[in-house]
């Protein structure tokens, strides 16, 4: 599976030289991007055409160097009828024979006034995130104070009508009942929807509403980074739950770990604004303050007070 390149030219401002219907429905399948430059001098020996060709200062400026039909059978080689589309870096000019080439082997070709080492950044990181093995959980998603919360628990514990009074307290929904998720890198997990329930929470009773039109398209997000992890569960008076704040865990997905924070539901229980205090918690403690740490130090002296006593 891949990225269409039509995909990339949505996300990515180019000009776009040459195309045609079958060049854009090409597919993207690596995120590594190939600058040309031994090719240009005539050594393919390594050459990786399925990916894509960015031209560069330096690629550019070898090859406005070499002249007449040189330049055109050395192009036909480089775009090969795998390679998805061939980029020209820093608005430089295009030659008639890579137009020509294009045209020949059905190649997009496009033009980008970005820097050659930043193109390559955004279309690393792009198609990173878009080829990422995607993993399926169920849970709602959101983002509360600019946290990215994965919401978990037992079917039927509250999970979507907990993610709907959230929205009405002005935070965003990312994603309800089925969120893909996926590693951006070894410690930074992102989440979006499920296409088919993008910006929709099925509430039992009530069936599926749109939040993006009962609430505004303020009330939404495509996606996000997971920071933290809350578990719903079932309040029993026989279970021990964390009282100080001091027992974290945290859980693994898709390679990565994620603080997770339990908390028991009942009736009379806000688990709404028990959940943004966690959250609020989570990011004082990410900015050096953890309110446990503080109060056991207060016990500490308050002990060695009175033993002085």
């Amino acid at each position: 599976m891949g990225v269409p390149v039509s995909d990339l030219i949505k996300k990515v401002h180019f000009n776009v030289i040459y195309s045609t219907e079958t060049a854009l429905s090409k597919e993207i399948t690596t995120s590594d991007i190939m600058r040309p430059g031994l090719e240009m001098a005539g050594y393919f020996e390594y050459f990786t055409p399925e990916r894509i060709q960015l031209f560069g200062m330096k690629e550019w400026s070898y090859m406005m160097d070499i002249v007449g039909d040189n330049r055109y059978d050395l192009l036909k080689k480089v775009m090969a009828d795998v390679t998805p589309c061939v980029i020209v870096a820093r608005t430089l000019e295009i030659p008639k024979e890579m137009i020509a080439a294009a045209k020949k082997q059905d190649i997009v070709l496009l033009q980008s006034r970005e820097s050659t080492s930043r193109l390559n950044s955004i279309l690393t990181t792009f198609l990173d995130e878009k080829l990422s093995e995607r993993t399926t959980v169920h849970g709602v998603l959101m983002d509360i104070f600019g946290v990215g919360v994965l919401i978990q628990g037992a079917s039927g514990i509250g999970k979507s009508e907990t993610g709907l009074e959230l929205v009405k307290r002005g935070h965003r929904l990312v994603a309800d009942d089925r969120v893909d998720v996926y590693p951006r890198d070894a410690f930074t997990l992102s989440g979006e929807p499920a296409e088919i329930l993008k910006n929709m929470i099925e509430i039992r009773g009530v069936g599926i509403i749109d939040v993006m039109t009962l609430f505004g398209a303020g009330a939404v997000k495509e996606s996000t980074d997971i920071d933290m992890a809350i578990y719903l569960e079932n309040y029993d008076t026989d279970k021990q739950f964390d009282r100080l704040g001091n027992g974290s865990t945290s859980i693994s997905l898709a390679g990565v770990e994620l603080a997770q924070t339990r908390i028991p539901v009942k009736t009379g229980r806000n688990v709404s604004v028990i959940i943004e205090a966690a959250v609020m918690n989570f990011r004082a403690k990410q900015m050096g303050f953890d309110a446990t740490q503080a109060f056991e130090n207060r016990l500490s002296h308050l002990i060695e007070k009175n033993s002085e006593e």
